[in-house]
């Protein structure tokens, strides 16, 4: 679905954001920068943004949180539909930026001034070839990153008999039976692990994808315009997944978004990210301790175990009379500083290289040893491949998912070729 397609979709957001930047307090010669709503990189914005325009009083920056929406990528394409879009947004979806780079609306950023050396030297040159457009500019910013990962409750492990976390298929499914067999007439019903079970296209970020990436280390899905998933490594978790849900390990009932199943010892894992352990550790007797460990694995697996990076990024829309200053601004909050305000107000992890050897970094990961499984995962990592049609993949495989996984209705061979072909005939569609 191309972007004019998408629009039809999002046609009453539309009316309410066009003419959000007239409503802004923004001023000729400033900066317009949008940041997510979320309270903690408000305040990190914030003070980011206050420091900047102490320095800066010739080209000030003006910060707004994103307007209200349904969700902040609806709210993005509204605005770049009704051109209204700030000079920077630190909150893109990664997945989205191809789609707006190919749609002519952002800044290649390597044609700034200072952009690629800077780059260069903050991130691996993976991470660089992952956020290289097909056109082979840079339309993105890589800001931060949050590895999903296994949370466990040691309590509940430990009552149980478990030793220690599975980490692998079987080991998973045997420790899953063994919580099953001694927790058969609790009341309320507890089970092993619970992943959402609705067919949502970005849950697929948080369940297959994370899984898929772990499984083949690192492996794509779409590749030179073709879906290449159909592979032992996407069938082996849709088998593994579909055993969960088979065996009752896993509940087929989807969550309210009030309930927290993890928090209520409902559940023993789940697959999530670091904001958990800010969440946790801000509910007073949560009553249990917990960890995190690698994704699971196939038993035949060898190498790093990659995950997901939920990687959110920077980027400069067309929009912008002064992107050379622009950049300089964003470059105060990926520099040391910025990175370092980042994981202390808000948890989450700078797409930097060798932050776990960096001397700068060492006494607050020190002082805060939750984090350091997550900075261990951060050189294996991946991020959304570039294709203007990855929320479509995603949909088409979150469908099989549906009907493989959750409701045991396909093989899981039939399943991920069905939905390889559906993928090949969409991707050949908008070629």
């Amino acid at each position: 679905m191309n972007i004019a397609l998408r629009i039809i979709f999002i046609f009453s957001t539309c009316l309410t954001i066009f003419s959000c930047r007239n409503n802004s307090s923004q001023k000729d010669g400033q900066l317009l920068f949008w940041c997510s709503n979320n309270n903690q990189e408000i305040i990190l914005c914030d003070t980011l943004t206050a420091e900047w325009n102490r320095n800066n009083t010739s080209v000030p920056v003006h910060i707004q949180p994103i307007p209200e929406g349904q969700s902040s990528e609806e709210v993005i394409l509204a605005a770049v539909v009704g051109k209204t879009t700030p000079d920077i947004y630190a909150n893109m979806w990664q997945g989205n930026v191809e789609m707006y780079a190919h749609a002519g609306v952002l800044i290649p950023l390597d044609t700034l001034k200072g952009f690629l050396n800077f780059i260069k030297e903050r991130c691996d040159s993976n991470v660089i070839k992952e956020i290289t457009s097909s056109d082979g500019h840079i339309y993105q910013v890589p800001w931060k990153v949050n590895p999903i990962m296994t949370i466990y409750n040691k309590n509940l492990f430990i009552e149980n008999g478990i030793q220690s976390p599975p980490k692998t298929y079987s080991a998973y499914l045997q420790a899953a039976q063994t919580f099953k067999d001694n927790n058969r007439n609790s009341v309320p019903a507890k089970r092993f692990g619970y992943t959402e079970v609705k067919p949502i296209w970005y849950q697929m970020r948080f369940n297959f994808y994370p899984l898929y990436l772990a499984a083949s280390g690192g492996a794509h899905l779409i590749q030179d315009n073709e879906a290449v998933f159909n592979n032992k490594y996407a069938v082996g978790v849709f088998r593994f997944l579909q055993t969960l849900y088979r065996d009752d390990f896993f509940s087929k009932e989807s969550e309210g978004a009030s309930s927290d199943v993890f928090v209520s010892q409902a559940i023993a894992t789940k697959w999530t990210g670091p904001w958990e352990i800010q969440h946790l550790n801000s509910i007073p007797n949560l009553g249990f301790k917990y960890g995190y460990c690698d994704e699971i694995v196939p038993d035949d697996h060898k190498g790093p175990v990659y995950t997901y990076a939920d990687p959110k990024n920077i980027v400069i829309f067309n929009t912008c009379k002064e992107p050379q200053k622009a950049w300089e601004f964003i470059k105060t909050i990926i520099d040391k500083e910025g990175d370092m305000l980042l994981l202390q107000v808000t948890g989450q992890f700078p797409r930097r290289k060798n932050l776990l050897t960096d001397n700068y970094f060492s006494s607050f990961l020190k002082d805060n040893p939750a984090l350091l499984p997550f900075v261990k995962q951060l050189s294996y990592l991946k991020g959304d491949d570039n294709s203007e049609s990855i929320v479509e993949v995603l949909d088409i495989i979150s469908q099989e998912y549906e009907a493989c996984v959750v409701y045991g209705k396909k093989t899981p061979e039939k399943a991920i070729a069905d939905a390889e072909a559906a993928v090949n005939v969409l991707l050949k569609n908008e070629n």
